[in-house]
């Protein structure tokens, strides 16, 4: 999925690319995908891109006169920035992975794509980001949040630290793949429990934070869409990385699975070197 780091790299390419183009055409392709229906795709050609802004994973494209196409990726959604289109024949509705495409007035454009059967990839089309239930809810930006706004965020929910650190309504932009990450640098257990977490602990937690986050961005910026995947995985230390050796102690990096995702930790550098039970209710002592 998608997080902080690969959405700033996308904001800041289609800034680069897009800003200044005007929309010939906007295509939706799945239906499903346009959560919205005022105001129409129609509203969008015509329009000068204007900017390009990230609300935690979302991705939001203002197009002048107040119009804003906010995209939420999900977890297997993608956005490819073309100079050309192989046709400027109209898309056909559910062929292929395309869900919706934007193209501009020098030939160039992107798609928006979605790999899998289980199609979570969301679009809006809005005259104020707001109206998007998403971005309504979010927390302080995970990356922006200073230490005080950090500790009060996190122990605003009591919970495993992990969960927390995703919630979008607690802090925006962390998600499954950077929360592991965040935590093996910040040496804490994915199961610790917030509301027993110290000052100090949140203050390292903190710190983590915006270590991962800020050199994933400033290693993703500047990078093509197409290669950012691969930026994001070549830089992860114990993320999806089940069975090879911590870079830091060398231990196993072990995994915990649960119904639809699983983390990644290093028992040595995060829960004293005893391995968690891979269910979601261990009764590892925190």
């Amino acid at each position: 999925m998608p997080e902080l780091p690969e959405v700033e790299a996308l904001t800041d390419y289609l800034r680069e690319r897009a800003v200044g183009r005007r929309v010939d055409r906007l295509e939706v392709a799945a239906i499903s995908a346009l959560k919205t229906y005022d105001p129409a795709p129609t509203a969008a050609p015509g329009r000068t891109v204007t900017d390009a802004r990230r609300h935690g994973k979302f991705l939001d494209v203002v197009l002048d006169g107040d119009l804003h196409l906010v995209v939420h990726l999900a977890r297997a959604g993608w956005l490819h920035y073309r100079e050309a289109f192989p046709s400027a024949a109209p898309l056909r509705p559910g062929k292929g992975p395309i869900a919706l495409r934007v193209r501009l007035d020098d030939g160039s454009g992107f798609d928006l794509t979605e790999a899998g059967t289980q199609k979570s990839l969301a679009v809006y089309l809005v005259t104020d980001p707001q109206a998007v239930p998403g971005v309504a809810r979010l927390g302080p930006d995970a990356l922006a949040a200073d230490l005080a706004t950090f500790t009060e965020r996190m122990r605003s929910r009591k919970g495993q630290v992990k969960g927390v650190l995703t919630d979008q309504t607690v802090l925006a932009g962390v998600g499954n793949a950077y929360s592991d990450e965040i935590l093996h640098a910040a040496k804490l257990s994915p199961f610790a429990i917030t509301n027993r977490l110290t000052d100090e602990q949140l203050a390292t937690l903190h710190a983590a934070t915006r270590e991962v986050l800020g050199d994933a961005v400033r290693r993703s910026v500047g990078q093509k869409a197409a290669e950012l995947k691969g930026e994001k995985r070549s830089g992860l230390k114990v993320h999806a990385r089940r069975g090879q050796p911590c870079p830091l102690c060398g231990d196993t990096v072990r995994e915990v699975s649960f119904a639809d995702s699983s983390l990644q930790y290093c028992a040595t550098c995060q829960t004293g070197g005893k391995p968690l039970a891979d269910r979601r209710l261990s009764r590892l002592v925190r």
